[in-house]
């Protein structure tokens, strides 16, 4: 797609970094583990309060579907499921639904290019269910209709499906020059971000209702802000201003072009809760059974390591700037990160770390379909 005559990506379908090696996703992926401890207390309490499958005959076989959206290569999704299935057993025993043990399936779904290999090679050996990939956009149907009894989804939704337009049209109000992501002083910019990411919402929250059975769960864990509070006002908000600062360093030094900078955007969004609720209330399919933010375990120890997140941040980010800039100026362009991120004052941090990053836990129920 064109914008000005610019060649500019819009669609965000890159995936973390495969494989299980020093800079893959499966070896830089603490902070969503930490997010993922921090919350399953909750998440299992309210599985266990929440969690219906129906009465079944005495004589009938009984499977429980599971879906990890957005699972990625590991080790987390195998942990988070774990933890699912061991409420869902803890809620059946209760209740002694069937005497019959049931079986269990669970679908790991992310984008076509996520590295499922890495992803079954390191499937628990003593696994307690049947596993298989569903590759696809989980802003689309991806699974059969009234299939799945449980539906999770951790740190995914906060990626975009593509960028606004106008954040890289010249003509628009929301053009976000020299920029690689939104802030609070530019209020066009966060709007459109802010648009997107209630739309990619809603059309999650539309395809897992034509997924899950009649009563099904979803449960959401994503970054997000406290209400009131911009993402640039925080600390890690900060760590993407040093972020950006060293796409604009190279292009100053010729190692990148300008136009490429300005059409790149980074297609990540933190939501409030009140974003979030004001999403699932529109939407209309779901009740809202439990919004919750955990303690953050980002910052119980005190100083956040913003250095480790300097690392874990190639990961993340490496295909899709691969996708928009090439595989060659990659390593320049982390090393410079790193070296910004070592040189900055921990008190930058700290002065701005009053406002941090939350974990938000959401736990939707499916609303019975009018009849």
């Amino acid at each position: 797609m064109k914008v000005e005559g610019q060649n500019v990506l819009i669609e965000a379908n890159a995936s973390m970094n495969g494989g299980d090696g020093p800079q893959s996703y499966c070896q830089n992926s603490f902070f969503q583990k930490a997010g993922l401890e921090a919350m399953k207390e909750i998440m299992q309490k309210e599985i266990r309060d929440k969690f219906d499958v129906g009465k079944p005959s005495s004589n009938e076989s009984l499977t429980i579907k599971i879906a990890d959206f957005g699972c990625s290569t590991g080790p987390n999704t195998f942990h988070a499921v774990q933890i699912i299935l061991e409420a869902i057993q803890q809620k059946l025993q209760s209740e002694t639904i069937n005497s019959q043990e049931p079986e269990y399936q669970v679908f790991f779904n992310d984008l076509v290019t996520n590295d499922f290999n890495t992803l079954f090679a390191s499937l628990p050996p003593k696994r307690q269910y049947h596993a298989a990939a569903v590759p696809g956009s989980f802003h689309n149907v991806v699974l059969p209709k009234s299939s799945i009894h449980f539906a999770y989804s951790a740190f995914s939704l906060n990626w975009l499906s593509k960028l606004p337009l106008e954040i890289i049209d010249k003509n628009s109000p929301a053009w976000n020059e020299g920029m690689i992501h939104y802030s609070s002083k530019q209020k066009d910019v966060l709007g459109a971000y802010a648009v997107q990411f209630a739309n990619d919402f809603e059309s999650f929250l539309c395809a897992r209702k034509q997924e899950l059975v009649s009563g099904g769960l979803v449960s959401v864990l994503v970054s997000g802000v406290p209400n009131g509070t911009c993402f640039s006002e925080t600390s890690t908000g900060k760590l993407y201003e040093i972020f950006g600062s060293c796409f604009v360093d190279m292009a100053n030094k010729g190692l990148i072009h300008k136009d490429k900078v300005d059409s790149f955007n980074l297609p990540v969004y933190f939501p409030s809760p009140k974003e979030i609720k004001a999403v699932v209330e529109k939407n209309g399919y779901f009740n809202i059974e439990k919004m919750e933010i955990p303690p953050n375990p980002t910052y119980q120890t005190g100083v956040p390591d913003f250095k480790k997140h300097a690392v874990s941040s190639r990961a993340v980010y490496e295909g899709i700037l691969c996708q928009h800039f090439g595989s060659e100026f990659v390593d320049e362009l982390f090393k410079l990160f790193r070296k910004k991120v070592d040189e900055t004052e921990p008190a930058i941090f700290l002065n701005s770390g009053k406002k941090n990053l939350v974990v938000l836990f959401v736990l939707l129920k499916l609303k019975p379909s009018p009849h």
